[in-house]
């Protein structure tokens, strides 16, 4: 019957520390303002330099 017991513990707890695995994982891959700023203005001057890129490309 141990088994028993187990399993229960496993369908129980299994879930549960599912959910606070990602809960932890989403609280600690949060970007401040300052990131998230960095991150637009690099994605901006990525895009700006491809597309000169592309336009020096085409005929």
């Amino acid at each position: 019957m141990f088994g028993d017991g187990l399993w229960s513990f496993v369908v129980i707890a299994g879930p549960i520390v599912l959910v606070v695995a990602l809960l932890f994982a989403m609280l600690r891959n949060r970007r401040t303002p300052r990131q998230e700023a960095q991150t637009e203005q690099a994605t901006r001057e990525l895009y700006k330099q491809q597309s000169e890129d592309d336009r020096r490309r085409t005929p």
